[in-house]
Order: structure tokens, then C-alpha cells, then sequence
């Protein structure tokens, strides 16, 4: 799959794509875009066009690069079946639990750096991620709250834990507006989550927009997935869209 894009980082070269609007010829704002547990692959690249088409630089990395390329990684089975869907996770899950929130950290400081140095890239930029992708989006706002205007988190799952470094926490310290769509009914991401999540926003003073899709499954927003929900799906495309025009100046 062509990348547009190699990132040095202190533990290698993360490839990424690259999505801009057409006959843009004026500065734009950035985006990066946090990918699930998938990775880079022909659905992310659709969804950061999309996203770009509203008049945005988007910065979509290859997460897992310690593991392997984009070739190597991209999935070559059909996700809409649930079995295949299934194996392939069976492989993914160890280099999600290997990202650790330190690793991701100096990533991310490597994105954010590789995003505003694109030409044409001026302004706030807007973080997002889907499933374990809204952890990182939440950690990047928290860890560059002078980079980072915008969070959009869709389908996340494990935000709020025991540990120190719970993704939540990055509320603290946050100065972006906060919109998180969860998945309806997930275990991955409890009510009693969703209520540290709003408690720590008020306390901190972050505005933050947190809602259920009901009857949306975990990953509603993957239309390669068979957890793809199509009405939740247009949904979280509107709601961002929304969001990234109050919050990202053009």
C-alpha cells in the first residue's frame, strides 16, 4: 500500500498517510488520526479523505511500526467476517499491549512535530482515534495542551483505569475540547467510566461532549469490520465534522 510519509522516531521509521482537500490554496489546520487496532489500512485511508475533504491536513501513523511495516501489518483477510475478524485480532492484541503509554508518548511528540511541519499545515491541530486510538488521542491532548484544540474519540475502550498513566487522567492537563461517542453496551468502556471521565473534565475545566450511539457495537465506525454499524457510522461523521468546525480555525 503506498504511504506518503516516513517519521523518524526514537525507536525507528513510522510510515503515515498523508489526506488533503483538493485545490486547497490557503493554510489549513491539522489533524492526526489515531487508527484502531487494525492499523493503517484502505478503510483508514477513506476515512482521513473524508475527513480532509472538510478542509484539513490529515496525519494518519503507523502505530505498530516496531512490529512492521504497513505491508506487513495490513490485514489480508475479510474483517467482515467475524471469524477472520477474530484471528486477526488474536495477532493484534500483543502489539496494542506492547504500545505502551511511554512508547506512544515519544511517538506521538514525533507525529505532532512531522504533522505541523507540512506544508501548508497552520493553526490548532485536532487529535482523533477510534477504539484503542481515542487512549492515545486523549494522551496527546493532555501531554501538548499547546498543540492540541480538538479531541475526537469514537468506539474507545480501557480510557479510564487504575493505573497512573489511565488515559482519562490526560484530562487534567487537556486544553482541548473533548468529544467522545462510545459504543453502546461495552465492556470495554462501563458507565462508571463514562462518569470518572465527566467528573475529572468538570474538575479540570475541559469542555467536554460525551455520549452513547445506542445500539452501536464496539467499532460501529469500520465499514471493513463486521462490527460496522452504517447509521452510527454517518453519525460520528457528522458529529466530528461539527466539532472540528467550532474548535480548528481555517
Amino acid at each position: 500500500m503506498t504511504v506518503d510519509l516516513r517519521i523518524d522516531t526514537a525507536d525507528g521509521t513510522a510510515e503515515a498517510f498523508v489526506s488533503r482537500p483538493a485545490g486547497a490554496d490557503h493554510d489549513l489546520p491539522g489533524v492526526l488520526m489515531f487508527p484502531d487496532i487494525f492499523g493503517l489500512r484502505p478503510q483508514i485511508r477513506a476515512m482521513a479523505d473524508r475527513i480532509a475533504g472538510w478542509g484539513y491536513v490529515v496525519l494518519a501513523p503507523n502505530v505498530f511500526y516496531r512490529s512492521g511495516t504497513v505491508d506487513e501489518l495490513e490485514p489480508t483477510t475479510d474483517l467482515r467476517e467475524p471469524g477472520e475478524r477474530d484471528a486477526y485480532l488474536e495477532t493484534a492484541v500483543p502489539r496494542m499491549q506492547g504500545l505502551t503509554s511511554e512508547l506512544s508518548r515519544l511517538d506521538t511528540t514525533a507525529y505532532l512535530d512531522a504533522l505541523t511541519a507540512l506544508p501548508g499545515v497552520a493553526g490548532g491541530v485536532g487529535v482523533i482515534g477510534y477504539c484503542m486510538g481515542v487512549r492515545l488521542a486523549l494522551r496527546a491532548a493532555g501531554d501538548h495542551p499547546d498543540r492540541a484544540t480538538a479531541v475526537g474519540g469514537f468506539h474507545g475502550g480501557g480510557l479510564v483505569t487504575e493505573e497512573p498513566d489511565s488515559p482519562h487522567r490526560s484530562l487534567a492537563t487537556t486544553r482541548a475540547a473533548v468529544l467522545l461517542r462510545h459504543a453502546d453496551d461495552d465492556p470495554s468502556m462501563p458507565s462508571e467510566g463514562m462518569d470518572a471521565i465527566t467528573s475529572l473534565a468538570r474538575e479540570s475545566g475541559v469542555a467536554l461532549d460525551q455520549a452513547v450511539y445506542p445500539g452501536a457495537p464496539h467499532g460501529y465506525s469500520m465499514a471493513d469490520t463486521s462490527m460496522y454499524d452504517e447509521a452510527s457510522a454517518v453519525r460520528h461523521f457528522e458529529d466530528l465534522r461539527k466539532h472540528l468546525a467550532r474548535r480548528l480555525s481555517r
